[in-house]
């Protein structure tokens, strides 16, 4: 597979990586076939994506939002989830139920590289796009009519990698083209965007953090009409697997990313 890719699209190869190595350990915590299969085609050296903390730290985040998205789609089996900034991600074959529909969005040369490593799907829609305009979000208002329940949108490893007023444009395209929603978000901490030359894994790519917050109401002040439903430290199920885990979230409860949820509309 030829693989071009930009500053920022080159770290989804860090997810990637973990997931792959994840997946063939002895007792795995998550299992991503597809990443192993996208890993050994791509033929290249992982071990700059797969560091210790980078490691736990997407496990963690997928074993939380997998469960999260499991417990919206069981209330709302023919959910529509919009994963925005998918990169190589496979949520879709964890989420499957047969009857949800998904939109991958990426920029042009992620989808163009993902089209060359995923098949096509049933109920999978790839687009390239831009998140920040609305171009991608007519075809997701044409799938949601007669479907019910708020469609989701999920931005994980994105909002990092913009400023905060990018932040605030990509929330609006969100309200202004869609009644209703549920948003997904993943954050850093100011900290972490400060100190990203010590990121063990972002270090070793030409992409830069471009904001961070210490809790998820800066996000909610960006904008009006957003409400914050719930936020979590990805340190809740990091110190579960490792003494370095438990050690990292008591001597830095807020340097980990975050997971927040978001909703806006009835």
């Amino acid at each position: 597979m030829d693989l071009q890719l930009g500053d920022v699209q080159t770290t989804a190869l860090i997810p990637l990586a973990i997931k792959a190595s994840e997946t063939l350990r002895p007792n795995p915590r998550i299992k991503d076939p597809m990443a192993v299969e996208i890993i050994r085609t791509l033929h290249i050296d992982t071990k700059p994506y797969d560091k210790f903390m980078s490691h736990e730290g997407v496990v963690a985040r997928t074993i939380m939002l997998d469960r999260q998205l499991k417990e919206i789609i069981e209330e709302n089996p023919d959910t529509v989830v919009v994963n925005l900034g998918a990169g190589f991600d496979n949520r879709f074959q964890r989420m499957d139920n047969g009857k949800i529909w998904w939109f991958d969005i990426d920029l042009p040369d992620s989808i163009a590289a993902r089209k060359k490593a995923f098949p096509e799907q049933d109920r999978v829609t790839m687009i390239a796009g831009d998140v920040l305009n609305d171009s991608w979000c007519a075809a997701v208002n044409k799938k949601l009519t007669g479907r019910q329940g708020k469609p989701v949108f999920i931005a994980e490893g994105l909002f990092m990698y913009f400023t905060l007023e990018q932040i605030s444009t990509f929330l609006n395209v969100l309200k202004s083209n869609f009644y209703s929603g549920i948003l997904i978000a993943e954050q850093n901490s100011k900290l972490m965007q400060k100190s990203e030359k010590h990121h063990d894994t972002v270090k070793n790519t030409n992409a830069h953090f471009m904001s961070g917050t210490d809790s998820a109401q800066e996000i909610v002040d960006l904008t009006d009409g957003i409400r914050l439903v719930e936020e979590h430290s990805f340190n809740e199920e990091m110190k579960k697997y490792s003494i370095r885990g438990k050690l990292f979230a008591w001597l830095l409860p807020k340097l980990n990313d975050r997971w927040a949820t978001f909703t806006w509309g009835e």
